[in-house]
Parts: C-alpha cells; sequence; structure tokens
C-alpha cells in the first residue's frame, strides 16, 4: 500500500536538495578545468577524451552498484545517508591534492577517484527526492536540483575570474604549471562538497521506514552476488519509458562530452589564434570559458524554475526537445562568433538544455519506475550517461582526426548537430502511467 508522504514546502525541498551544490560545484570544476589541467602537465589535444574516460568508467562500475545497495541498506541513518557523507568526504580530499598534481598520469588517477566518490554521493542523492517526495512534487524536487546544479556550475566556472579581479595573478603557477587562480578554486570545491551535504543530511533527515519496507529489506538476499543479480533482473525489466530514454540520451550526452572537453581549446583558437597551452592567451581562453561557463549555468538556474509552469502546461518531454534544439544551434553557430562578448548570446541556448537535462528526464523516469526500486533504477539510469561517453571518449580521437580535421572548433559544432538529432528522439518517448506516489 502506497502512503502519502508528507508534504514539503519550497524551504524544505530547497534543503533537501543544497548537497547538489557541492556536488555540482565539483563536477563543475572538472568541467571547466580538468582539460586546461591535462594540457598544462603535457597533454595533446588528440587525447584528452581518453584521460577524461575516469568519470564514465566509474559512472559505469559504481551508479547501479550503490544504487542497488542503498535500496537494500539498513541502519540508523539510513537507506541513503551513509552513501551521501562517505563521497563527499572522499570528493572533498581529491579536490584539495587535484591542482598539486606533478604529472599527467597522477591527475588522471586521482579523476577516477574524484569521480567515484562524486557517484557514490549523487546516485543515492536521486532515490532521495523520489523517496521523500510524492508524485506531485517529484517535478518541483528534480528540477531544484537542475537549480542548484547550475548555481554551483556558475561559480565554479566563475572562481577563477573572481579571483582574478580580486587581484590574484593569472599566469602564477605552481611547480606542476598550474594558475594558482586553479589551485584556489579546487581548494573552495573541497569546503563546498562536503558542508553542504552535511547541511541537507541534519536539516532533512530521511523519513522512518515502514515495517512493511523494512521486512522488504530483510527478505532480499545481501552481498556482491545478489547485488549483481538486482542489476540484471531490473535491466531484463526495464520500463518501456526508460528504454525509450536511452536513445536520446546517447546522443545529448555525446554532445556534452564533446563540448566540455574541447570548448577551451575551441576558444583559443577562434578568440584568441592559438593552440599552445603555455601561452597566456591560452590562459585567458580558460578564464574565458569560465565566465561563459558561468553565465549559461547562471541561464540554467534561472531556467530550472522559469520552466516548472511550461512543463506543467506541456510536459517533460515537448520542453526537453525545444531546449536541446535551442541548444544544438547554439553550439553550431559558436565558432563563428568572433567577438568575446557575443559568445553570451548562445549560451543562453546552452543554459535551458543544461537546465532541462538536469530535471525532466528524471521527471519521466520517476513516474514509472516502482518506488522499491528507485535506487537501482536511478543508478542503471545514469548508465545512460556514462555509457555514451565512454562510446565518445573511445571513438571521438578517430573522429577528431579523421572527419573533424583536427580542429576543436569543428567538434563544437559537431556538438550541435547531436543535440539537435537528440531533441527528435525526445519526441518519440511515450510517457509511461505513474507506477508509484
Amino acid at each position: 500500500m502506497n502512503l502519502l508522504k508528507p508534504h514539503l514546502s519550497l524551504w524544505q525541498i530547497l534543503q533537501m536538495n543544497f548537497g547538489f551544490f557541492g556536488i555540482q560545484y565539483s563536477f563543475g570544476l572538472q568541467q571547466a578545468n580538468m582539460s586546461p589541467i591535462y594540457q598544462y602537465l603535457g597533454a595533446d589535444e588528440a587525447s584528452l577524451p581518453y584521460l577524461w574516460l575516469a568519470g564514465p568508467m566509474t559512472g559505469l562500475l559504481i551508479q547501479p552498484l550503490i544504487g542497488a545497495m542503498s535500496d537494500r541498506t539498513l541502519s540508523k541513518w539510513g537507506r541513503r545517508t551513509p552513501y551521501f557523507l562517505i563521497g563527499a568526504l572522499l570528493c572533498s580530499i581529491c579536490l584539495l591534492v587535484m591542482p598539486f598534481s606533478p604529472a599527467l598520469w597522477f591527475a588522471a588517477s586521482l579523476l577516477w577517484i574524484l569521480d567515484a566518490a562524486n557517484n557514490v554521493t549523487m546516485e543515492p542523492y536521486r532515490a532521495y527526492v523520489s523517496d521523500r517526495l510524492n508524485k506531485d512534487q517529484h517535478a518541483l524536487g528534480f528540477l531544484t536540483q537542475s537549480a542548484f546544479t547550475g548555481l554551483a556550475q556558475t561559480f565554479a566556472y566563475l572562481t577563477p575570474t573572481l579571483l582574478f579581479l580580486m587581484g590574484i595573478d593569472k599566469d602564477a603557477v605552481n611547480s606542476s604549471n598550474i594558475p594558482h587562480l586553479t589551485v584556489i578554486a579546487f581548494m573552495i570545491g573541497a569546503v563546498f562538497s562536503i558542508s553542504t551535504v552535511a547541511w541537507s543530511v541534519k536539516s532533512t533527515p530521511e523519513l522512518p521506514l515502514t515495517e512493511e519496507e523494512i521486512a522488504h529489506i530483510k527478505s532480499q538476499k545481501t552481498g556482491i552476488q545478489a547485488t549483481l543479480a538486482e542489476i540484471v533482473d531490473a535491466i531484463r525489466n526495464m520500463p518501456s519509458t526508460m528504454r525509450q530514454l536511452w536513445w536520446m540520451k546517447l546522443f545529448q550526452w555525446y554532445a556534452m562530452m564533446c563540448y566540455w572537453i574541447y570548448i577551451v581549446p575551441a576558444l583559443a583558437l577562434s578568440i584568441f589564434g592559438t593552440r599552445d597551452p603555455n601561452t597566456s592567451a591560452f590562459r585567458d581562453a580558460s578564464l574565458l570559458n569560465g565566465q561563459i561557463g558561468g553565465f549559461y549555468n547562471f541561464v540554467a538556474f534561472i531556467a530550472a524554475f522559469a520552466l516548472m509552469p511550461l512543463i506543467r502546461k506541456w510536459g517533460p518531454k515537448y520542453i526537453h526537445a525545444l531546449c536541446l534544439s535551442l541548444a544544438g544551434i547554439s553550439m553550431m553557430l559558436l565558432p563563428s562568433v568572433q567577438q568575446t562578448w557575443l559568445l553570451f548570446v548562445p549560451m543562453v541556448g546552452v543554459g535551458l538544455a543544461w537546465a532541462s537535462i538536469m530535471g525532466n528526464p528524471y521527471i519521466l523516469l520517476a513516474g514509472s519506475i516502482p518506488k522499491e526500486r528507485a535506487g537501482v533504477y536511478m543508478g542503471i539510469f545514469n548508465m545512460f550517461i556514462v555509457l555514451p561517453m565512454i562510446f565518445q571518449m573511445i571513438t571521438l580521437p578517430f573522429i577528431y582526426t579523421h572527419w573533424l580535421d583536427s580542429n576543436p572548433t569543428n567538434v563544437i559544432v559537431f556538438a550541435g548537430v547531436l543535440l539537435c538529432i537528440a531533441a527528435l528522439l525526445t519526441l518519440r518517448i511515450q510517457e509511461a502511467a505513474v507506477k508509484n506516489s
């Protein structure tokens, strides 16, 4: 029997999702800085996708496992909370160490641990929203996470620029050739990671499990073999809506990874006319990416709330298709922009898409999955993010060399085309009837 959960106010939902600010600040730091860090440490452009493999590979392994484990966890802190706190603590440690990486291999290895920690925190957090809220508040819950994603990544992208405006020399670097601006930004991220998650855990604890839920969990087999069997069974019985979402997410995430990996080299070439990471002009391109990235994430923060009435009227599917289309057109136009201030115009489209990406697919998913398997299905659903990323990182170096003329600006145009295809695939999704409250 499904029981109604306490109706939460907007303030309570904001506090519940505040931990997402710290998680996404960390992801924002990675998106904005990992390609430059790799290049500062000696990586070449064509190898960048391989060096980004840490995120999707750890996600592929960890997300469904942690999701399934959190479904079956019984502790005095709750089902999801232990994973929030352990992941956030590991993330903070990795953020502190990353900008002091002495070599390329060290930074690439550390990114594996950092992404693993982020995934341990994030997947149970998605299920936590489904646990804590009734169906009529799912949209508000997931779009609030989207808003915190936009706000956190706005600050993550802009932090180096703000530090520069405060008087820190943009050309001052440490012994690893990494700018001091980047070092301080990662230290700030370390503080945010653990403190915001701790706030959410304290302000909005998990609901006590019912006797029926406890009995169900105790009846489940434990251990790694049982967990893997649960994942396999969940995949076999995947709701049809979830299967349809896969095709959209394949093109959507392939495109977004193209953008994040190559936007700094693309800006360095199209705006500053350089491909040398050891020049002041390249560092200017990295700062510029922080500014336009901060802007599109701020657009996402505002859009996450502004889209709510539109979603209620037309549904998440159509709004998501529209936002992806606008971002696709924006990315195709981006490399032709020659004036810095005009770069902010296409970022509006990118920001709208980013708000939608972090909210609408989860709204479509949440209504189609059984509540007792929310964790494992959220983990499997995020495999729909990491599998396209892995595919992208394996195939893009060949495409970059043979089809895109080894030109980073062409990668951005390619990403725009893929987003338009994702928009068309979104329209094919058939929304499922609600299966849980």
